[in-house]
Formats: structure tokens, sequence, C-alpha cells
């Protein structure tokens, strides 16, 4: 079942490179699949694919840490709060592409991936954090100031269960945003060893084919890291679900 989309697809794709005739706008789906495999040879592509997956994982990881530290401040003050709240919402608005000119005129090119991958990562983390901040059972809340829990405690055993469901969630959601951001910066700024530059250079040189290949490897990356995130996410949320109920622990002190 999961291979018929697919194939009908590839179907409607061939379809159409027939009807169009033209491999400059639309190659065959065979055509592609000889570039995609002379890239996947090439000795430089190991070099572009793992210089790439670094730039995006080192912003994908400042964004989420940026995005708790961030909403933990302005859980804890009404003016943090105020004061950052717009920010993030106007970071959440803007077209990434104003971001990355911007960025460009202050940073290298080879950090730009990696600034704006953090930057449209963060304002998703931050949300889902505050989110799962705001919804801690004030019953435990309560409980916990009753029996005079100690704040390390309450904030492992009583925020952090709390709150890794939705950070989990935010998760997912940024890692997608944080590739797709990723190489449209690369795109852009056009740093050494991106998959981002060689697609513009396909693109510049009309290797229409080699377009087409660059984009389903960016797919097929996204989607499978997209999918070992979800995986990890299910294996650990039991945990984190049956760490969420800190009564015992309450009575117990």
């Amino acid at each position: 079942m999961g291979a018929a989309p697919l194939l009908f697809w590839t179907a409607v794709w061939a379809l159409a490179a027939r009807a169009v005739g033209q491999e400059l706008l639309i190659p065959a789906p065979s055509s592609v699949l000889e570039h995609l495999a002379a890239i996947v040879r090439d000795e430089s592509f190991f070099a572009v694919i793992g210089t790439s997956f670094l730039r995006i994982i080192c912003g994908f990881a400042t964004g989420c840490l940026t995005g708790v530290v961030l909403a933990a401040l302005c859980s804890l003050s009404k003016v943090l709060k105020a004061v950052f709240s717009p920010a993030v919402d106007m970071i959440s608005s803007v077209p990434v592409t104003s971001f990355i000119i911007l960025v460009m005129l202050w940073l290298r090119y080879s950090l730009v991936p990696v600034f704006i991958s953090a930057l449209l990562v963060m304002p998703v983390i931050f949300g889902n954090v505050m989110t799962g901040i705001s919804q801690t059972d004030p019953l435990l809340i309560e409980t916990a100031k009753i029996y005079r829990i100690g704040p390390w405690k309450a904030l492992t055993e009583l925020y952090i269960p709390s709150v890794l469901p939705y950070f989990y969630s935010g998760a997912v959601t940024g890692i997608g945003l944080a590739w797709k951001s990723g190489i449209a910066a690369e795109v852009l700024a056009l740093p050494k060893n991106a998959i981002g530059s060689d697609m513009y250079y396909s693109k510049l040189y009309l290797e229409t084919a080699d377009l087409f290949a660059w984009t389903i490897i960016v797919a097929v990356f996204s989607l499978a890291l997209s999918r070992l995130l979800s995986f990890f996410v299910k294996k650990t949320a039991p945990k984190a679900q049956k760490a969420a109920d800190p009564k015992e622990d309450c009575h117990e002190a």
C-alpha cells in the first residue's frame, strides 16, 4: 500500500515529462535516476551531505536550546514575556528569505544556514514549551508547595515531565523546518560543500535533472530525520508520561 502512491506520482511525472517533451523543463524519471546515481557516486557527495547535515543539526540544537531557555525565563517573568513574545511572533511571521538576506550581511556565509535553522526552530520550541509549562497540573504544583518539595525536585519531577511531550512535538516539527530553512539559506549564501549550493549551480547551468536529483535527496533526508526523531519520541514518551505523575513522590516527601 505504501508503494502505490509513489508509483502513481512517478507515473504522473513520466506522463508530464512526455507531454512537455523538454528535458530542460521536466526531465523524465529515468534521466533523474541516472543523474542521482552519478551524484551519489561522486567523491564529493558525502562531504557535501555531511557538511550540510552538520550545519542543520547544529542550528536545530541551538534553536531547541534557545527556545527552552527563553520559554523558561518568560514563564518566570511577565516582563520578559511581554518583551520577548512579540519578537518570537515576528520571527514566525516574517518570510525566511528576508532573514537570510539580512544574516548574510552579518555572518560568514558558512554560518548563515546554522543561524537560520536555529531562528526557525526557536519559535516552535518556545511556543510548545510555554504551553507545556502552562498545562502543568495546578493541583500537583500546590501539592509540591504543601509538602515543601525543593526547586530542583519540582523541576525534574514535575515541570520537565509535563513539558517533555510538548517539547517532543515541537522538535519533530522543528527538524523539518530546520532542514528546509537550512537548505534555503545555502541556496542564497552559497557556502562551500553544501546541498543548497549544488542545487543553485544546477539551476544556474540549466542542469534540471541534477536539480530534480538534489531535490529528491533533500526530501529523503528530511523525511528520514523526521521519522528517526519520531521513532525516538515514541520510545521515550511513555517514560516521560510515567514520570509526569509525581503524586507518590510528593506524598513520600
